[in-house]
């Protein structure tokens, strides 16, 4: 049984500390910890130091795995170190290992934020505005709120804790596999389940826990030229221009209406069954959070049981960004000699990246081909993940789910949703254990965008949440 003395206590603790709490988290989100830029990768190494001082503070063993290095914009570069701490070792007590990612990331005041992004604001909201504030440092700075609480409530932490943070999760997770693949009988011997907090509501009213996402295969298509960038009234009408080729190609992969043209993509989708179906009549979610989400009406879908399932369980295409293109403002009659197109694929259960990446290469160029251009062309994969499914009815959901009901009072929506976090799978394959979404932050915070935001309430909210989880974990049965 949960020792609700404690649980109280604990609470109470959690609540008397809360600017301490916001204060930690404005130091982490003032370190530009971007992995994807080679200018901040010192940053991100930053990030990891602040890190295991908070560790050391805390008493948590750690190691900083040196993971090696790669080359990122012909740079030779150190990838950050993988975390991996350890919290209690009490043969007697479960063991949970949580995961999160202390990267972050771009984000420049001129993309339109209102306020500087590395100097986290609160607003008379109570929203905290600042990069990284809720994907992934408010998060994974809340585990060792909670764990911090405990101790300074002098409560007995229920059960031991495994951490793993990482510093490459928004540049591909690069050498995490590896590592978790090589120490899956070793430092992660002997974890009961996973516990994942780098998701969101559905909305911004009712918390979630989250069972399946959507995996992802990244691609970068570059068209050559000229040797050199031309002046567009000398030499526009005389030569194939790259610029043109990429638009065309980009025009064939999909409609307005956001069904994917790529031959072939859709085959194995797994059909909607009559269950999975009813699961979408009970969720909590309107299409005015949606417009309140994305600052417009501009939703493809009229209704919200279409709307999640194309957010969720069908595969989506985006395209990104154009590298050398002429992009400032004013006006320049460049014809490029070279440019670069950007876009990815959502892809959902029964897809194989491997077959996805076959079919959009053989699609690329059968249309490329039909342009009679001298142009050349390349294809590449960046990176790619299936997608994700775990089983709600798992211990490990059941207590999430008493959790969240000590917390606000309400039973969770059971989700799915439409991003990727590669790990969620890794951990589930290599471990053989259930793994668990259980988010912090509000559907409406932004990750990713401008004005990225916490609200303070559900960072302090969340630490409680943890703290609670933990403690359901230690009293039900592992079955």
């Amino acid at each position: 049984m949960v020792n609700e003395a404690s649980l109280e206590t604990f609470y109470k603790i959690v609540d008397q500390n809360q600017d301490d709490y916001v204060e930690r988290l404005r130091e982490a989100v003032a370190i530009p910890s971007i992995s994807s830029i080679v200018g901040h990768r010192d940053d991100v190494v930053r990030m990891s130091h602040w890190l295991t001082s908070l560790f050391e503070k805390l008493g948590i063993k750690y190691e900083a795995r040196d993971i090696g290095s790669h080359v990122m914009d012909n740079v030779d570069l150190k990838l950050p170190p993988i975390i991996l701490g350890t919290y209690g070792n009490d043969p007697n007590k479960k063991t949970i290992l949580v995961y999160g990612h202390y990267d972050v990331q771009p984000a420049l005041l001129e993309d339109g934020w209102s306020s500087k992004p590395f100097d986290m604001i609160e607003t008379s909201k109570g929203q905290l505005i600042g990069r990284g504030a809720s994907d992934d440092k408010g998060p994974i700075i809340g585990w060792l709120n909670a764990i911090e609480a405990h101790q300074n409530a002098e409560i007995d932490f229920p059960v031991n804790l495994k951490i793993c943070f990482e510093g490459m999760e928004e540049n591909g997770s690069e050498g995490l596999e590896e590592l978790i693949a090589n120490e899956a009988d070793k430092y992660f011997k002997g974890v009961d389940a996973v516990c994942i907090s780098d998701n969101y509501w559905l909305g911004v009213t009712k918390p979630c826990l989250t069972y399946g996402l959507r995996g992802i295969c990244a691609y970068k298509v570059t068209i050559c030229g000229p040797g050199k960038d031309l002046h567009s009234g000398v030499f526009g009408g005389t030569v194939h221009e790259p610029m043109t080729d990429l638009f065309h190609l980009f025009s064939k992969l999909v409609a307005p209406n956001g069904d994917i043209l790529i031959t072939g993509i859709n085959d194995d989708v797994a059909p909607l069954t009559d269950e999975e179906n009813k699961v979408y009549q009970s969720l909590e979610f309107s299409l005015n959070e949606l417009h309140s989400a994305i600052e417009s009406k501009t939703n493809i879908y009229d209704n919200e049981i279409e709307t999640l399932q194309h957010r969720w369980r069908y595969p989506s295409l985006t395209i990104h960004g154009i590298e050398g293109a002429f992009s400032s403002s004013g006006f320049k009659t460049v014809l490029p000699a070279k440019v670069i197109g950007k876009f990815s694929i959502r892809i959902v259960p029964n897809m194989d990246p491997k077959r996805v990446n076959e079919l959009v290469e053989k699609f690329l160029k059968d249309e490329f081909a039909k342009l009679g251009s001298k142009n050349t062309l390349s294809i590449e994969c960046l990176h790619s993940a299936k997608a994700w499914l775990s089983s709600p009815h798992h211990w490990n959901y059941v207590a999430a789910s008493k959790a969240v009901e000590r917390i606000f009072k309400c039973k969770p929506d059971l989700t799915r949703e439409g991003g990727s976090i590669p790990v969620t799978l890794t951990f589930q394959d290599a471990l053989n254990k259930n793994v668990l979404l259980l988010p912090m932050g509000r559907g409406d915070d932004g990750a990713h965008s401008i004005n990225e935001k916490l609200d303070r309430s559900n960072y302090i909210q969340g630490i409680k949440l943890f703290g609670a989880y933990l403690h359901e974990i230690a009293s039900c049965k592992a079955e």
